[in-house]
């Protein structure tokens, strides 16, 4: 299937043209899946290359047919493909005799959630390059308003932005549109100002603000969807647990309560999970699911993520080693969870540094990852909840319990303080240890304690009995 036609192969024996060309058109497609019909096909295999495929899915699957979605790459390196009409006799070949694997696809009401929260990302992506390309005009008039503000894009950066888009050359000004907690003195913030304003980058600078502006009404309106969305989501079938504190929200958090909602549809808590905050769990809904039951086991999960070892072994030697080249979401927000951990004071955090100790940064954060994705599989599938708290509290008391932090900064080893003894008493205490080992001489362990060196603060620091 291309961009232009789709051509279709089914078994001689079922219709006197096996191979049928047909446009793309919607009435095309309608007229492709009633010839199916009427072949009595109950299996489809097709190649899911770029966009091309998604209409013709939703219209197969819709009428109830069994689709599977076939990996491009899993059959380039076959022969018998001269053209088009041969690629698709081939691929009815490969199918017929179950050699094409089927490419996971979550339900429709997850495909729907899956479209808002990357349409939201694009947004969220558009509007930082908008921001770049202010501060990289702003630099180019020499205004390095940068210099003394950290995030131009917070309460003072854009207020001064705006002024200088409206027409406002006068430093002073400029500077005193700050924010009282701002850490700038508004001095050094007029001193930066003084730019040599071309009207062509103001120009720029003006364009980047509508675009940007676009760009932030537009995540207002995706937030709503979002929200009646989520909440006309069925709720799962975990247990209810209490939300744990989060952290302050950031410039681009939610408007709406996703913890809880998330909380509320998936059954599970999953930030309970140390290094999975609430943007990776929304991540992992949108585009996983909830139907864990696709993979049959842990291994499989991580397998299809690409946080399994991939061990390439050519003539019984391994000629390369690494995981696979997979573009996937959910790993790549694994992996940022598990960079995370790096000053995480659980047990979670204490295995990953073992990992960055033993394996090295870049082996160690697929390491964490994969072991992370285990932990996610486990919670959905089996609304393990007690599970994920014992590796992320439980192991956490019994790491502190060896090597903990008093609440002035000062390291405690579980070592107690005892008042020293004096000379005298410690003598006497090691005469009566003396006169007990003479007693239990005779005994068969007197062989054993000739041997042991007893400490005696004196003139003879060290007996040997």
């Amino acid at each position: 299937m291309w961009g232009t036609a789709h051509y279709v192969a089914v078994r001689p024996v079922r219709d006197a043209e096996p191979v049928g060309r047909f446009e793309c058109f919607t009435a095309d497609l309608h007229r492709m899946v009633d010839g199916l019909q009427s072949c009595g096909v109950k299996t489809v295999a097709m190649q899911s290359t770029g966009v091309y495929w998604i209409p013709l899915y939703e219209i197969l699957e819709a009428r109830g047919f069994e689709v599977h979605r076939v990996n491009a790459r899993h059959t380039k390196n076959l022969p018998g493909r001269k053209s088009d009409v041969q690629e698709s006799q081939w691929w009815l070949k490969l199918h017929t005799y179950g050699l094409l694997n089927n490419s996971f696809q979550p339900v429709p009401e997850i495909r729907v959630l899956r479209s808002y929260w990357r349409q939201r990302a694009e947004h969220v992506r558009g509007a930082a390059t908008c921001i770049q390309r202010m501060q990289k005009a702003l630099t180019q008039m020499n205004a390095q308003l940068a210099n003394v503000i950290s995030d131009i894009s917070g309460l003072t950066g854009p207020a001064i932005v705006r002024a200088i888009e409206a027409g406002e050359r006068d430093t002073q000004k400029l500077a005193a549109l700050s924010h009282p907690r701002i850490q700038g003195r508004q001095e050094k913030i007029a001193q930066s100002l003084e730019g040599n304003w071309r009207p062509e980058l103001v120009f720029v600078v003006q364009q980047e603000v509508e675009v940007y502006d676009t760009y932030q009404k537009g995540d207002q309106q995706l937030q709503k969807q979002l929200a009646s969305l989520m909440s006309l989501t069925p709720p799962g079938v975990g247990q209810t647990q209490k939300p744990k504190s989060q952290p302050p929200a950031a410039k681009n958090a939610l408007r709406f309560d996703l913890s809880s909602e998330l909380q509320r549809v998936t059954g599970v808590d999953l930030t309970c999970i140390d290094g999975i905050d609430v943007m990776v769990a929304q991540t992992l809904l949108s585009e996983v699911g909830l139907d864990m039951s696709r993979w049959k086991t842990a291994s499989h999960f991580a397998s299809w993520l690409g946080l399994c070892p991939d061990n390439r072994v050519s003539g019984d030697k391994v000629v390369g080693r690494g995981t696979r080249r997979v573009v996937n979401r959910v790993a790549t927000e694994l992996r940022q969870a598990a960079n995370t951990l790096i000053r995480n004071r659980s047990y979670l955090g204490a295995q990953y540094r073992r990992f960055r100790t033993k394996l090295g940064a870049p082996k160690a954060i697929p390491a964490m990852a994969h072991r992370l994705s285990r932990l996610v599989y486990r919670m959905l599938k089996y609304s393990q909840v007690t599970s994920a708290k014992r590796l992320s509290t439980t192991k956490n008391d019994s790491v502190n319990s060896k090597s903990t932090y008093s609440g002035n900064g000062q390291r405690n080893l579980d070592f107690s303080l005892r008042k020293f003894m004096p000379e005298s008493r410690f003598l006497e205490r090691g005469d009566e240890f003396n006169e007990s080992w003479k007693q239990n001489r005779s005994n068969d362990l007197g062989v054993a304690a000739s041997r042991m060196r007893i400490p005696v603060l004196g003139e003879d620091c060290e007996r040997r009995r």
